[in-house]
């Protein structure tokens, strides 16, 4: 089916938008979300990411094969000569063992399925209410709030932390895709996500994703604040931030090998960010 008959039309009205219409709109982003083209366009660019683990800042580049990052920052400082060589030596040694490669792109695969089998649910694990219309940096943005729908039967362990979250949905209204996600869990919930626990309720999950260029949808930001515990002893603290920016096309088809001997040099000053 065309992507374009899936868009909302633009000037549309959504001043009496009924919980149907919601959802309708709702499914159609849905959809988009998950929409997979083998032609889309491939970008560079930064990653950082706050966690336990410490404050660091990437460098990546998607590929037909799966993304490429280098360390720039850690600490938000540049790397000590160990760290820098040690990076460097971990890309020297993957540009040699592409079975390496092959195995975390099946990773990334296999995560980014669960993540689509979790949105392509959002339609109907929901009730959503239109509250109102907004300027966007790509136009218009429609608001939606949600709150979990009495005869959602999830199909599985992770789909179960649905029962338990509210909150807002943004969605462009021109490309009917989805711009903000503002959850919280209103009610303890058990999940599955690999570990079998439960997430304590009080814990938040933003999301925010743009238009970086060419119509291509990037996550820019992610910020979870969870609290739980696992197999009923372990605690589990899930406090992550991560912001994506410098947006730059590469070229399409590109390997991975492409990709390690392209993180060696900087990004061309002359290219202007396709960020928005």
């Amino acid at each position: 089916m065309a992507l374009m008959l899936l868009l909302v039309a633009p000037g549309s009205t959504f001043a009496q938008m009924s919980p149907g219409d919601a959802q309708t709109l709702v499914r159609k982003a849905s959809w988009n979300e998950t929409a997979k083209d083998p032609n889309g366009q491939p970008f560079r660019f930064q990653l950082r990411k706050i966690d336990e683990k410490g404050d660091t800042t990437k460098e990546i580049v998607q590929t037909k094969e799966g993304d490429i990052a280098k360390l720039l920052l850690y600490n938000n400082q540049p790397l000590t000569p160990e760290r820098k060589k040690l990076e460097d030596d971990r890309l020297s040694h993957l540009m040699s063992h592409p079975e390496e490669q092959q195995r975390r792109f099946k990773r990334e695969q296999a995560d980014s399925e669960r993540a689509d089998k979790l949105v392509k649910l959002l339609p109907d694990a929901f009730i959503y209410e239109y509250i109102g219309t907004v300027p966007g940096a790509s136009g218009p943005v429609v608001k939606l709030r949600f709150k979990p729908s009495p005869t959602f039967n999830p199909s599985d362990r992770e789909a179960q932390v649905y029962h338990g979250m509210a909150g807002e949905l943004w969605i462009d209204q021109d490309q009917a895709r989805m711009v903000r996600l503002d959850a919280h869990l209103i009610a303890d919930v058990d999940f599955g996500w690999g570990v079998l626990g439960r997430l304590y309720k009080g814990g938040s999950i933003l999301v925010e994703q743009a238009d970086v260029g060419l119509h291509h949808w990037e996550t820019t930001h992610l910020q979870l604040n969870l609290t739980g515990k696992a197999l009923m002893f372990k605690s589990l603290v899930f406090k992550t931030q991560e912001d994506e920016s410098n947006f730059h096309p590469v070229p399409k088809n590109i390997g991975y090998r492409d990709a390690i001997r392209m993180l060696e040099q900087p990004a061309a000053p002359e290219q202007a960010s396709t960020q928005r």
